[in-house]
């Protein structure tokens, strides 16, 4: 391990907090979801410290039903968004974000648009189609409108996504946007509505899979839209996590963010446990991301609710089962192994992969030095620790996953 090889800062490790997640969680019994929300968010040694939190801007295929804030009846257009509402999220999103940040009120929050309201769109269908050129100019205004409200209820976003997945038309809700329409849309409508407005919230493109990273890398090469955006955020349902560091190579100023990968209900506990912890925790890590959040807080025992067409078999880190029950699943341990360890702030540093054991490092603001390894073999593993020229002998056994603190 090398103190002196320092990489990025760290802004956190969580999840994403879905309408449906908030439901769930909203329905259990007070002291059950007060423990709950400690549990996840708390600073004691019993949490797990969550520090960044993803969410959708309107519904994302993870709420219940379908919706933006600035839904109409057909035919109608509303250009100065004089119907705007946060109203669909005040009852449950909203409330639930309020107690969380009075638990954190240093928590980080993402937002991300699933779809853009209907009217705008050119298929005027909450799945697919793309957002209309003669409405850019009002979508950024849309976004202004979201951040501006959410501040009005005690939230700051501090960051948000143009579009979730904008290569993935075929989900409910989805929208379709090009490179070319992303750049367009960035250096003509959003970005100046952000200076116009004097909104700090950080514009952070793609936030798709790993195996496009001509994406990112072709928007950035854009001085204009290059000039108003903070990074990129990936997925890992496609490509390898290298990827980031490829856009890293292109544009080494610019930051890289992991916003989402899921856990299937169909999942192995310790398939998933050593996959994520290589791929999403250590990969994204090791790859220059800034956060580490996996898909889905939590949802019911049936893996809902989600929209008509929305994922059906993902599976949360929580599973609430009724008003006073609820299960810890395998992307809670994912994240709590680093979470817990790593508070905002902390800096990666280098270390060396040995055999089948990845691992990633990092110092902390108090000073700790933390390495979280997985050995991702089929045999356990005996292995040394050397830092400032001492030594220490572990072992994990095959799958295993261990963070290491002193």
């Amino acid at each position: 391990m090398f103190d002196a090889q320092t990489f990025q800062t760290v802004e956190g490790f969580g999840y994403s907090l879905t309408g449906g997640s908030a439901q769930v969680i909203m329905q259990l019994s007070a002291d059950k979801k007060a423990a709950l929300l400690q549990d996840l968010f708390g600073q004691t040694a019993s949490s797990i410290s969550v520090s960044y939190l993803r969410i959708s801007i309107g519904a994302s295929d993870l709420d219940a039903s379908v919706f933006s804030y600035n839904d109409l009846p057909a035919g109608e257009t509303d250009l100065n968004l004089n119907k705007f509402s946060l109203s669909p999220d005040k009852t449950q999103l909203i409330p639930l974000l309020k107690e969380i940040l009075l638990i954190n009120p240093k928590i980080k929050i993402m937002g991300s648009p699933w779809s853009a309201p209907v009217w705008m769109k050119d298929n005027k269908n909450t799945k697919g189609g793309s957002l209309l050129p003669q409405y850019y100019a009002t979508y950024a205004q849309y976004f202004v409108k979201y951040i501006q409200q959410m501040k009005d209820n005690g939230i700051t976003i501090d960051a948000i996504t143009p579009q979730n997945e904008p290569l993935h038309p075929g989900n409910n809700p989805s929208m379709y946007m090009t490179a070319v329409d992303q750049i367009n849309f960035i250096k003509n409508n959003l970005g100046p509505a952000f200076v116009a407005a004097n909104i700090k919230t950080k514009i952070i493109i793609y936030d798709h899979n790993c195996d496009k990273p001509e994406y990112p890398i072709t928007v950035l090469n854009d001085p204009a839209a290059k000039a108003f955006i903070a990074g990129s955020a990936f997925h890992l349902y496609g490509g390898d996590i290298s990827a980031m560091s490829t856009v890293r190579s292109a544009h080494p100023d610019k930051d890289l963010y992991f916003t989402e990968q899921w856990t299937s209900s169909v999942g192995d506990f310790a398939g998933d446990l050593k996959w994520h912890s290589k791929n999403v925790v250590i990969g994204s890590m090791r790859n220059w991301s800034r956060i580490a959040l996996e898909w889905n807080l939590a949802n019911d025992a049936s893996f809902g609710p989600h929209t008509p067409g929305g994922c059906t078999q993902c599976k949360g880190a929580i599973t609430v089962s009724d008003r006073i029950s609820y299960t810890k699943n395998v992307s809670y341990y994912i994240i709590a192994h680093a979470s817990k360890f790593v508070p905002a702030g902390s800096v990666r540093i280098g270390t060396t992969i040995a055999g089948n054991l990845s691992n990633v490092a990092f110092k902390t603001p108090a000073g700790k030095t933390v390495l979280i390894v997985v050995n991702d073999g089929s045999n356990g593993e005996v292995f040394n620790i050397k830092y400032n020229g001492k030594w220490a002998t572990t072992s994990l056994d095959a799958g295993a996953l261990g963070t290491f603190i002193w």
